[in-house]
């Protein structure tokens, strides 16, 4: 199974990509020889990032490239022996030398579902040492992945399904890995392209991009255009002078009834530069139209080029503005639009698309719904890549169960306490269709059944209970690799596969869960068996105070 299995999309992605102490803990196992012990230990967050109240979960494809290829090579193990202290014996070298992760047994939620708080997105069980030195870069695939595929959804959910969303971080993100992880979960998120190459190649994702106000202002006269000749869009016929042609129609716009005094004298290096770009693309022809201004030059003078490569049966399809007022700016270019289709009877011309960028983000997108806006995409960059509002999702790992023997990591921050043992995660749904609550059973508790009533806990709060009739009941966690257990394991999806799973996944939650402000927390609860079960090892594992 290993080798049909590619390696990782990072080649910095090796069993070296992880903490030290990983490599000190499995030198004190082989010590101690409980490297074998067979351990169970759960991978999951204790918060929702963003202030939300849903997660979307990434990364999987990748945990499971570097599982499926996870052996150290004599080059590391030498590094490894150089970086410990040189009183480890060598025999432990020669145990790094063999393992590799045929004994380990992964379960998942399937990669792009909506996930919460508390949880496992995944349950790796196996001989305790090759788990632990698992444990970093686990966390590290599933944190940002998790992240920014949310940030994205949460940015298509302010901005709707019909807008287009564009991903334009790349210049932004943290280094290449950071670019490319992006672009790629971004799309998982909800995002429609990206201008990265690399990770259109890497992962099909479509690729979008025009050109930059440097192009713009590169140009200074139409003597700079030395092929000035374009064929009709079906090839029948050669406008031999597209500039002359192109200069007609802006003196039109000029004389407009419609357009009267909205401009005067256009830029013509911008305009001069519009032409050029659309000489090389005419079926392509979206222009940055903010290099000088907007209404006064930018826009006449798309509409003058566009209107030109009309006549010769080609479609614009549309400006970016990148500064500004960007809501009053596109209610206004729309008119513009819209104007030249009455008077000058172009058909569709009124719909010409809009694209804005220039730091967008959640809270502006916001803004621009409640001011009005005519924009139908959204290029978006630093703050969707970098994850601005918030950096890190805060992924742990912990060790549930060793040898069949259930573990519970205890904090004074409720929040921080474990639920121990292997566990089997439901969603239950309503009439309506929607999630009502997820619940963690005991492996070998029974699942519930649909129409049955079935008391779902607060895994630490005693009062906060409800039953549940369940109208259809889906389990969470399924095996992507089985180790030797030779159960069935699931296929990893193609990233389009997976973003429609997460486009589904978003449309069946409840509105108020979705929401920015003061959304409505999701429920995520134990049965009464798993609840008196956490209990009664909480009691047993915290020590008895003595007062003197």
């Amino acid at each position: 199974m290993a080798a049909a299995i590619d390696g990782p999309t990072n080649p910095m992605v090796t069993p070296l990509l992880t903490d030290l102490y990983q490599f000190t803990m499995a030198y004190a196992y082989w010590k101690s020889a409980k490297h074998n012990d067979r351990a169970v230990f759960d991978l999951y967050f204790r918060k929702n990032p963003f202030g939300g109240e849903y997660t979307v979960f990434a990364g999987l494809e990748e945990c499971i490239k570097l599982i499926a290829n996870f052996r150290f090579t004599e080059d590391e193990i030498s590094f490894i022996q150089a970086s410990l202290p040189s009183s480890c014996e060598v025999g432990f070298y020669d145990y790094l030398r063999q393992i590799d992760c045929s004994d380990v047994e992964i379960h998942a939620i399937s990669e792009g579902s909506v996930v919460f708080p508390k949880i496992p997105l995944m349950r790796i069980e196996g001989p305790v040492a090759v788990v632990q030195l698992l444990e970093t870069p686990l966390v590290n695939l599933i944190n940002y992945a998790s992240l920014v595929a949310t940030n994205a959804a949460r940015h298509r959910f302010v901005a709707g399904k019909s807008k287009l969303l564009l991903e334009f971080g790349l210049r932004r993100a943290q280094g290449p890995d950071g670019g490319i992880g992006a672009s790629k979960y971004c799309y998982m998120g909800g995002f429609d392209a990206t201008s990265n190459v690399a990770a259109g190649k890497l992962f099909g994702i479509p690729l979008r991009g025009t050109h930059s106000h440097a192009f713009v202002s590169s140009f200074m006269s139409s003597d700079e255009i030395t092929e000035k000749s374009l064929k009709n869009s079906d090839g029948s016929n050669v406008c031999e002078d597209f500039v002359s042609l192109v200069q007609a129609w802006l003196i039109k716009l000029e004389r407009s009834q419609l357009l009267g005094g909205i401009f005067g004298e256009t830029n013509q290096s911008e305009l001069v530069a519009f032409i050029s770009y659309a000489l090389a693309f005419p079926k392509n022809f979206l222009a940055l139209v903010d290099t000088y201004d907007v209404m006064r030059s930018g826009i006449p003078n798309f509409c003058a080029v566009s209107l030109a490569l009309y006549d010769l049966g080609y479609k614009a399809l549309g400006v970016r503005l990148d500064s500004g007022d960007l809501a009053y700016l596109s209610c206004e270019s729309r008119k513009f639009f819209q104007a030249i289709e009455k008077e000058f009877k172009v058909t569709d011309f009124g719909k010409t698309g809009i694209t804005a960028s220039n730091d967008l983000n959640e809270e502006t997108l916001d803004a621009l719904n409640k001011q009005g806006h005519e924009i139908d995409a959204f290029g978006i960059g630093t703050h969707l890549v970098t994850c601005y509002a918030q950096p890190a999702l805060g992924v742990v790992f912990k060790l549930v169960e060793i040898n069949n023997q259930p573990r519970i990591k205890l904090s004074e921050d409720v929040s921080k306490v474990s639920i121990p043992c292997k566990k089997r995660c439901y969603r239950l749904y309503g009439k309506e269709g929607y999630p009502l609550v997820d619940i963690m059973t005991g492996e070998n508790e029974p699942p519930p059944k649909v129409g049955v009533r079935i008391l779902c806990r607060h895994p630490f709060n005693e009062s906060k209970r409800a039953y549940v009739v369940p109208q259809r009941v889906e389990e969470l966690l399924k095996c992507f690799w089985p180790g030797r257990s030779g159960i069935y394991t699931e296929e990893l999806l193609p990233l389009k596969a997976i973003r429609e799973r997460c486009i589904n996944q978003l449309g069946q939650m409840r509105s108020d869960h979705m929401r920015r402000l003061n959304p409505t927390p999701y429920k995520v609860s134990v049965s009464a068996k798993l609840y008196d079960f956490i209990h009664f090892l909480w009691l047993n594992e915290a020590p008895v105070g003595e007062l003197q």
